[in-house]
């Protein structure tokens, strides 16, 4: 009987795909999650991609590995690595291209393919130096300017106590003064034509419009927004470079801070990612409690969403109504969890405890008390005239737009792609759950609103679900590398006790090898790629989040509008700074 992965490979109908790419494959590399992954040849790469792009139409994430230091490196790896993930809607396949790096060679851009590789390969210059021919704009995206050095290396410290105390004299200082001087032509944009002298504006880092420390440079023609060019990265705090300094459990409450108001949604992928590298099964009670739980973290994001939404276009009333809601919810995240926001609660193999004693009444009173809570929403905000003629027809982008830029969760929905991974590729238990996967049409700021209001009722019928069919058994799997031996046990011999100490001190050794996975998250697809090179910690982690290609786009559909449909644009987005900046 084939396992996942190889079930996996077989749908993707790998020996095809190689044969198919011919002998511009290199190397066929098997990983844990069954995601075929093929090295090209780097002149290669923009032909490859673009006869994969009718199969895989999205640039689901691109990223680079530093290999220097892996001892079970793949056979075709050099130096570094870039890897293309690609994924295909209609069949919800995936693939994996690996390009072999030893610098100062050059990968060929393939910005002209997908727009949104832009982003994705200034991120790989400035935290690899990895050069990308063709690319007008490589320069730093997530670190300051005057950053020296390339902070995912294996050769650049993962701590502040590794560097030099910081020091700024007056040199220095001037330094950084004129880094941070504004020059249009920098940014791509002119500052006149024959006709009309432009006007520059900074909309942030500091305004509470652009929910989190976010830029954007905008030039105006009069009141007319001609270009809108975001900056980011004041909120980066180096997420993945603590990935590979903390041990597999202990970087559990690191991913809690990533989308910071998806909670435990952030602690799925991780764990399945590495339950899928050990080959950990998880109990089908520890299923259910975490998807109970995602789904309330859902509603919870959503509520924030909705709140702030009304608010940023205008109402005032809504937001105090839904974040009341909220903390309703976060009560009974708090009796579950014993935290709140950021409760770090699921483990590999599953969760940290058991449900409490008298659980079902605090989420069977919150699920019976919603629905009419959001009929009034409805009447209150969605039906409102002015929030409509703010919002409806304002950023609107096409289906092959969304999919270009790699947009995912409700605002690829809201263009009526219908595509949920939650129920074309169920994952963690979602096939035994009945639900419907809400659509817009128009792709505009209204219908991304309208579809993440009727997400959050669709997140009720599922945790009602759980609720009714709440199954029997352990809460965590009995797998050693995810549960120590009973302590009682390590009183009886050497061996035992030997495990337990390692495994609450170290951590568990995780087998050599990658695996993606990818859950539905409030915000769209959130991916986590991990690397094992062996050992207790992880040698890569890769964190693709929605709100980072999500930003990207605003130039797009923000030109020719004017200041206050950009606000609604940014309120419709529903991004978070963490999540984009990591």
């Amino acid at each position: 009987m084939l396992g996942a992965a190889q079930q996996r490979e077989a749908l993707t109908g790998t020996p095809a795909l190689i044969a198919d790419l011919g002998d511009a494959v290199l190397h066929h590399q098997r990983c844990a999650d069954g995601v075929p992954t093929l090295w090209v040849e780097r002149q290669r790469l923009p032909q490859v991609l673009r006869q994969l792009r009718d199969r895989f139409p999205m640039l689901l994430d691109l990223f680079g590995i530093d290999e220097r230091l892996r001892e079970h490196k793949p056979e075709a790896a050099a130096d570094f690595t870039v890897v293309y993930h690609l994924l295909g809607l209609e069949r919800c396949e995936e693939c994996r291209i690996k390009v072999a790096v030893n610098p100062p060679d050059a990968v060929p851009s393939v910005r002209d393919i997908w727009p949104n590789a832009d982003w994705y390969e200034r991120e790989a210059w400035d935290m690899y130096g990895l050069e990308f021919s063709g690319h007008p704009n490589l320069r730093r995206i997530l670190m300051p300017p005057t950053w020296e050095g390339h902070p995912l290396r294996k050769d650049h410290p993962a701590r502040a106590t590794e560097m030099e105390p910081f020091s700024l004299d007056e040199h220095k200082q001037a330094r950084e003064q004129e880094a941070l001087r504004f020059r249009p032509e920098e940014w791509g944009m002119q500052r006149a034509t024959e006709d009309t002298e432009y006007m520059f504006l900074n909309l942030g880092p500091n305004h509470p419009s652009v929910h989190g420390v976010f830029r954007i440079a905008l030039q105006l023609d009069g009141e007319v927004i001609v270009d809108a060019v975001p900056d980011i990265g004041y909120h980066h705090r180096g997420a993945e470079k603590m990935g590979e300094r903390q041990s597999w459990h202990s970087f559990i409450p690191y991913t809690d801070r990533i989308d910071y108001l998806g909670g435990v949604m952030n602690n799925l992928p991780y764990v399945m990612a590495v339950e899928t590298l050990a080959g950990i099964e998880v109990p089908a009670r520890a299923q259910v409690i975490r998807i109970m739980l995602a789904e309330l973290f859902r509603i919870s994001s959503h509520l924030v969403f909705y709140g702030t939404f009304a608010q940023d276009v205008g109402q005032m009333s809504p937001v105090f109504y839904m974040f009341a809601d909220r903390e309703r919810l976060f009560g009974i995240v708090e009796a579950i969890t014993g935290g709140r926001m950021h409760p770090a609660w699921f483990r590999i193999g599953g969760v940290a405890q058991d449900l409490p004693t008298g659980w079902e009444r605090l989420v069977r009173e919150f699920i019976d008390g919603m629905p009419a809570r959001l009929d009034h929403y409805q009447k209150m905000a969605m039906n409102n005239g002015i929030l409509k003629r703010r919002t409806v027809g304002i950023g609107a982008y096409s289906q092959q737009e969304a999919v270009d830029w790699g947009i995912t969760g409700p605002a690829l929905r809201a263009t009526g792609v219908d595509f949920d991974l939650r129920r074309d590729r169920p994952y963690g238990g979602y096939d035994q759950f009945d639900f419907e996967v809400p659509l817009g049409h128009r792709g505009d700021c209204y219908d991304r609103a309208a579809v993440r209001v009727e997400e959050m009722r669709q997140s009720l019928r599922i945790i009602r679900q759980c609720l009714d069919n709440m199954p029997a058994g352990p809460y965590k799997s009995d797998h050693r590398l995810a549960t120590p031996p009973p302590k009682e046990r390590t009183l009886l011999d050497i061996e035992t006790l030997i495990h337990h100490f390692l495994n609450v001190s170290w951590g568990p050794v995780i087998p050599a090898g990658e695996a993606s996975f990818a859950v539905e998250a409030t915000k769209g697809i959130n991916n986590y790629h991990l690397v094992s090179d062996g050992g207790c910690n992880s040698y890569r982690t890769r964190i693709r989040t929605p709100s980072f290609p999500a930003l990207q786009q605003i130039p797009l559909i923000s030109r020719g509008l004017m200041i206050p449909d950009l606000i609604a644009i940014i309120a419709s987005i529903d991004f978070v700074m963490a999540d984009v900046d990591r």
